[in-house]
């Protein structure tokens, strides 16, 4: 009887073993890529949602200083003595608006928009100082940390419209050739990288301000805006109030 029983058992072979192995090896490799898949996704989502929710950061904050520049000079020309209320150029612009209350003591703010090159491309950078006590001649990019607004930047440029003598609305320029006058509008263009993720919708943002009063505030001196000795210098929220 127990011939018979041992007759009647039969292992598994070794091929049999060998192709169990093969297969659950298998189903482990196609396991562990679903899994490393799935990370992947999850890490690119959560990329793309922070790269996007920081360039419609970027964008609305821009939006919001550019349009509300104010008349206001922050130097003179060397030479003519003229006031200098904006300054722009291809890569860079500078003027006066007011910064936001969580950013500021109140008042007004020379401020700075800049594309600036590093090692991973561009970056477009934001810098901002009290009018009171500004000196452009002095400026030094150590005196002020700035802020990166947006990295991953393959190229790009700032634009400026203005009105003719007739009160028409010119085409863009990179250049912008009154610094005496602000501009009607401002156009930023920003060709990202593939490494960004995302791109750079053109940005026309128009100014709040009338143009007249741009022109109108040719008549104030920036000397008439500084502190003379012995004067009592205002408070910060007496220069200007965020909006």
């Amino acid at each position: 009887m127990r011939m018979r029983i041992l007759q009647g058992a039969r292992g598994f072979t070794l091929i049999e073993v060998m192709l169990a192995i093969l297969l659950l090896a298998v189903l482990l490799a196609a396991a562990f890529g679903g899994i490393r898949s799935a990370v992947k996704g999850m890490h690119f989502g959560e990329d793309l949602m922070d790269r996007t929710n920081r360039l419609r950061v970027a964008q609305e904050f821009i939006r919001h200083q550019v349009s509300r520049i104010l008349p206001l000079p922050f130097g003179q020309e060397t030479g003519t003595g003229e006031n200098l209320l904006f300054e722009g150029k291809r890569d860079l612009m500078r003027f006066v608006a007011p910064m936001p209350g969580y950013l500021s003591n109140g008042g007004a703010y020379v401020q700075t928009l800049e594309l600036s090159n590093t090692r991973n491309g561009r970056q477009l950078l934001f810098n901002h100082w009290m009018l009171n006590g500004f000196d452009k001649d002095k400026l030094n990019k150590g005196d002020s940390e700035p802020v990166v607004l947006m990295d991953q930047v393959e190229s790009g440029k700032f634009e400026y419209r203005k009105l003719d003598d007739q009160g028409e609305l010119e085409d863009w320029s990179d250049d912008w050739d009154e610094p005496n006058l602000t501009p009607v509008m401002v156009r930023i263009e920003l060709k990202m990288r593939k490494e960004a993720l995302v791109g750079w919708p053109d940005m026309e943002i128009p100014l709040m301000l009338d143009v007249g009063a741009a022109r109108q505030s040719n008549t104030v001196r920036f000397d008439d805006i500084l502190p003379r000795e012995g004067m009592a210098v205002p408070p910060n929220n007496a220069s200007g109030s965020t909006r």
